[in-house]
């Protein structure tokens, strides 16, 4: 489901140079991505509605996407995404707060789906300081861009290509796996099925400061494909904070995020007192127009010149149902990266989701989510440990071994733990 970034707009910069850049006026990229993974048998007191399923299970999905960009006047860029995808989820995507492929989506099937992913401008407007190469990849112009500047971003893409783009733990096609390590877990971010949206971001930098704000279409339904135009009554706003620093003469990055959803969500509280003795309750028998709130911190670090470490913290407030991401209102994961050769990663991290109160007593009660609902529930924080490594095939390809371990699947105690073996293969040009 989540769609990795493409591009970290015009802030994804190496370092500063003093002259500018060569505007490139159009390009073209492509990528392909296929995964592939399968879970042993594991221990379960009980199985439910949406209960990872306790035997053996084999998933995979498959991405390949074309990015066009022209330069239609100085300082535009304009970007067009066509996407085909390919998949079978494990359990049909049910069964864990932290799912283990983020290049899964909610709609996928084992038939191809095309579809136009990104049509989206962006505008910047240099505002003075020193000159700052950019260069070219998917969804982005090779040229200059000032140290002080204006951009806006408005169109039809991915929320997470604008905020928190972190640079260890973001992109599912070549880092790690697990949602809740490509983006904060407890972000409710607006998003259809495929991970993407309509609506608009502006941004302003300042030398090591960047601020950002953006508002984006949710869906008309919980967690679906179509999405709702009425964006002044129901949106997904964020405003994130970024600075960057250095820390014993290494580059590192701190990023800030809140975030509010508005939208007809059913509020597990509301949902328990609905309803009927012996029955299982149902959040969308009682959805009405609610808010949801939260935040995130996020830390990327480089410590030598082959080592680099992340962290990731993230809440939201707990009343309502997942609405457009996955069922997590807490999370903490941390996390680091070695080059261990020439165009070889090694990854590991550590994921610790929790839910809210409300939601513990809806999913004991029988309630069932999006995603999550054994019937009963045992809770425990779920926990996740992922490790990957990735080998280079030449300048284009590379291919990644994965492994995750998943303790209390669900936040379940009375069921798991599971390992998920992975294989993934990606190329880009």
């Amino acid at each position: 489901m989540f769609r990795s970034s493409l591009f970290y707009l015009a802030a994804c910069l190496t370092a500063a140079a003093p002259s500018a850049r060569a505007d490139e006026a159009w390009n073209a990229h492509v990528q392909a991505t296929y995964v592939w993974q399968a879970k042993p048998a594991f221990a379960a007191a009980y199985t439910g509605p949406a209960s990872l399923a306790p035997w053996r299970e084999t998933g995979y999905s498959f991405s390949a996407t074309a990015a066009f960009g022209v330069r239609p006047w100085a300082g535009a860029e304009l970007y067009f995404d066509p996407e085909v995808v390919q998949g079978k989820a494990m359990s049909g995507l049910h069964g864990l707060g932290g799912m283990t492929n983020g290049e899964e989506q909610k709609t996928s099937g084992t038939s191809p789906t095309f579809y136009r992913a990104r049509l989206f401008l962006r505008q910047t407007w240099n505002l003075g300081g020193e000159l700052q190469p950019v260069a070219s990849d998917m969804n982005q112009l090779a040229g200059s861009v000032a140290s002080r500047r204006v951009v806006l971003t408005a169109g039809n893409l991915a929320v997470s290509d604008i905020f928190d783009a972190n640079s260890q733990a973001h992109d599912a096609r070549s880092q790690f796996l697990d949602w809740a390590l490509v983006a904060h877990g407890a972000w409710d971010f607006a998003a259809d099925a495929r991970g993407y949206t309509w609506g608009a971001a502006l941004e302003y930098y300042d030398g090591d400061w960047a601020v950002r704000a953006g508002r984006f279409l949710l869906p008309r339904e919980s967690n679906g494909l179509p999405l709702d135009p009425r964006i002044f009554r129901h949106h997904g706003d964020q405003v994130e904070l970024e600075h960057h620093h250095a820390w014993l003469g290494q580059p590192g990055t701190v990023r800030m995020l809140a975030f509010r959803d508005r939208a007809r969500m059913g509020s597990f509280r509301d949902a328990l007192a609905a309803a009927a003795p012996g029955e299982a309750p149902d959040v969308a028998t009682v959805r009405r127009e609610r808010g949801k709130t939260g935040f995130g911190l996020s830390l990327d670090q480089v410590l030598n010149d082959r080592v680099a470490m992340f962290a990731r913290a993230s809440r939201n407030d707990g009343q309502s149902e997942t609405y457009a991401f996955a069922e997590i209102e807490r999370s903490l994961s941390v996390g680091a990266t070695v080059q261990v050769r020439a165009g070889d990663t090694l990854g590991v991290a550590l994921v610790r989701n929790g839910l809210s109160q409300a939601h513990r007593d809806y999913l004991a009660a029988g309630g069932v989510g999006a995603f999550i609902g054994d019937g009963r529930l045992d809770y425990h924080p779920e926990q996740i440990a992922e490790a990957y490594y990735k080998i280079g095939l030449g300048a284009y390809a590379a291919l990644s071994l994965d492994w995750q371990h998943i303790a209390n699947p669900a936040y379940n105690g009375a069921r798991g733990p599971v390992d998920v073996y992975g294989v993934r293969l990606h190329a880009q040009h």
